[in-house]
């Protein structure tokens, strides 16, 4: 699509009022047991276009994508010159989202605006407001449907009530859908706030939405209350399924936070889905639009399979953290059965254009080069130059100068200085003398790994790249702005499933990449309920000796069983492989999840739960430091005392 072509769409954009009209053709009834008690009308055929998204996990804000410029030969140049290689533009984001939803909305008729869960989670965003400052950017949209994912969960049924009362504190009326989410008598959310479906009237036809979350991660990685269930996906949704269809209705859309590839499986059990709208698994679907942009979609958008029935079936997901919008156009006969499907992903990126002129100052390019690097960039329908909704721009700018004086409220105290390292003996630290970390090395890094244990409830052990903890901590208040300075990436937790063996070898993988011409003394592993002597004057593949595990560290110190398999918890991106560890690139599958919980909200999650049971952060027992002998690669025992650098 090419905004100065004056597509349709672009033009409604750049031209549309910036306010959210509410609900967009919401006219049919948000009830529990979907049946009015009348006889159902004659079925007819019908066109309808769902607009959704899914994981934004408290993604409120754009993000900045770097494009390439190289080959167009821009009138800008940097301070030296030279021509401009590289220019930045934001992408997605609320305010920008509920500009497309908006436009889109008025551009269709027969229009839904669906969400597929894990609203919450994952950014600051959620750290200081618990899902308030999503509830009132996701009410300027207005959706029509939210189905629950498992981080809903996170703050257990009354923290979802807390966040679906936020929800529903405004003129716009969501239905919140689960049906295979059974909340116990005593439960915060056992009445009158989640129902297993919805039915939505659209053109006189009756569409019925059933909304279901993944089971077992819900239930053992997230904290739903004690007595709160989650039944199984595939029974579910065919009961519900089965309950529409009884009542007359035809057309059937499962909101489902299930993750893809089960979502493909899924189809193929039922009978009578017509349309998956799904999550959890951060898919990105599309084509190479967005492979050019550095991006990686795994499959086309729509994914057409065929249900039990051997009739059509169109899954769709939208990505994740807010990037961007689906838009999926469904046309039905008057057996409701689908005829054709079809749509893209749209990318919403900003207006202004940002440049490095040198290495203190970026500039902004003027509107003619703004308009040929839009030209290249919307020559592809998937992307759409969008001018962000002044109303969700306005209501996040609340939020932020709120958080700037957050940042600073106190979550916890250290009682001493932690010192810093990244290989023992190195000297990183600026507040403590080398000779505190010749043999045990990082005092914080030791603590960041438990702290991501503790926190994850399925986890045995944690393990975390020493590069990847980035300042010293010292005694005294400890505030959330500290919190994001020593973990400051967006990295999030992820756990892999792995046998002792892998365990092993992804340490000897990471030290050799440490220690290795290229490589980064980052990449030094530390580790919560594992510890090991390291020997780097040996080969790889021996450096590590006498590895012994202590799960969660809760009981006894164990030989590693190589043939065993463990939970480790790590930051995602050494998961994928990254600085080094690359038996870590090896867990795929079910046997890798990402929780999608930034570590740095892990780490102050583990500092307020020590501060709420009225416990300090101290220097953990010698015994649960992960590095517990050292010898340098020229073959000094660290322990000695007498060994400086590593």
């Amino acid at each position: 699509m090419n905004l100065f072509r004056l597509s349709t769409l672009a033009l409604a954009i750049v031209l549309a009022a910036c306010g959210s009209d509410g609900k967009d053709g919401q006219d049919g009834q948000n009830g529990s047991n979907g049946s009015d008690g009348t006889n159902a009308p004659t079925a007819k055929a019908l066109d309808l276009t769902i607009l959704h998204m899914n994981d934004h996990h408290s993604h409120l804000s754009a993000e900045t994508l770097d494009i390439d410029t190289s080959a167009l030969a821009l009138n800008a140049k940097t301070e030296a010159d030279e021509a401009i290689s590289e220019v930045a533009v934001e992408y997605g984001g609320f305010p920008m989202l509920t500009t497309l939803f908006t436009t889109l909305s008025n551009q269709h008729t027969n229009v839904l605006k669906l969400h597929s869960g894990d609203a919450v989670t994952g950014t600051l965003y959620f750290s200081l407001f618990n899902g308030t400052a999503d509830a009132a950017v996701m009410n300027q949209i207005c959706f029509d449907a939210f189905a629950l994912g498992n981080h809903e969960f996170d703050g257990g049924d009354s923290g979802l009530a807390n966040f679906l009362d936020s929800l529903n504190a405004s003129a716009c009326e969501t239905a919140t859908l689960a049906a295979n989410v059974q909340p116990s008598a005593t439960s915060a959310i056992a009445s009158g706030y989640i129902q297993p479906y919805t039915i939505v009237e659209k053109d006189g036809e009756k569409i019925g939405i059933i909304g279901i979350d993944i089971a077992s991660k819900t239930q053992n990685s997230s904290f739903p209350d004690a007595g709160t269930l989650l039944l199984d996906e595939t029974e579910t949704a065919q009961q519900y399924i089965d309950e529409l269809t009884a009542a007359g209705i035809n057309k059937i859309i499962l909101m489902t936070h299930y993750q893809y590839a089960n979502d493909l499986t899924l189809a193929s059990n039922l009978t009578g889905v017509d349309v998956i709208v799904g999550g959890d698994s951060h898919t990105l679907l599309g084509d190479s639009t967005f492979t050019k942009l550095g991006f990686n979609p795994v499959a086309a958008y729509p994914t057409v399979v065929t249900n039990k029935d051997g009739d059509t079936t169109c899954v769709v997901h939208a990505w994740e953290y807010a990037h961007l919008l689906g838009k999926l156009d469904v046309s039905f006969d008057a057996d409701g059965v689908v005829t054709q499907c079809s749509g893209h992903p749209y990318l919403p990126i900003g207006t202004t254009f940002t440049y490095a002129y040198n290495g203190s100052e970026d500039r902004t390019l003027d509107a003619v080069d703004a308009f040929t690097v839009t030209q290249q960039l919307t020559a592809d329908d998937d992307v759409v130059s969008t001018i962000a909704d002044s109303n969700s721009a306005a209501i996040l700018a609340g939020y932020d100068q709120v958080a700037d004086v957050l940042r600073q409220t106190v979550i916890g105290t250290i009682s001493e200085d932690l010192c810093l390292e990244r290989i023992p003996g190195q000297g990183r630290s600026s507040i403590c003398d080398v000779s505190d970390t010749t043999v045990h090395g990082s005092d914080i890094s030791n603590i960041v790994a438990k702290a991501f244990m503790t926190i994850t409830p399925t986890a045995d052990i944690a393990i975390q790249n020493g590069g990847g903890v980035r300042v010293d901590v010292a005694s005294g208040d400890y505030t959330i702005a500290d919190a994001y300075s020593l973990l400051p990436f967006a990295n999030t937790m992820a756990t892999l499933e792995m046998t002792g063996q892998q365990i092993k070898n992804v340490l000897e993988d990471a030290f050799d990449y440490a220690l290795s011409d290229g490589g980064s003394t980052g990449s030094y592993p530390y580790a919560s309920g594992l510890r090991f002597d390291v020997d780097a004057s040996q080969a790889k593949g021996s450096r590590f000796s006498n590895l012994e595990v202590n799960s969660r560290v809760a009981g006894d110190w164990g030989a590693i069983d190589l043939a065993a398999t463990y939970i480790v918890v790590t930051n995602n991106y050494i998961a994928a492989g990254q600085d080094g560890y690359t038996t870590f690139a090896e867990i795929t599958g079910d046997a890798y999840v990402d929780t999608f919980t930034e570590y740095a909200q892990g780490f102050m999650d583990y500092v307020k739960q020590l501060s709420d049971a009225g416990q300090t952060v101290n220097k953990l027992p010698i015994s649960e430091y992960s590095t517990q002998s050292y010898i340098g690669t020229d073959s000094c025992n660290h322990s000695s005392g007498s060994c400086i650098g590593f």
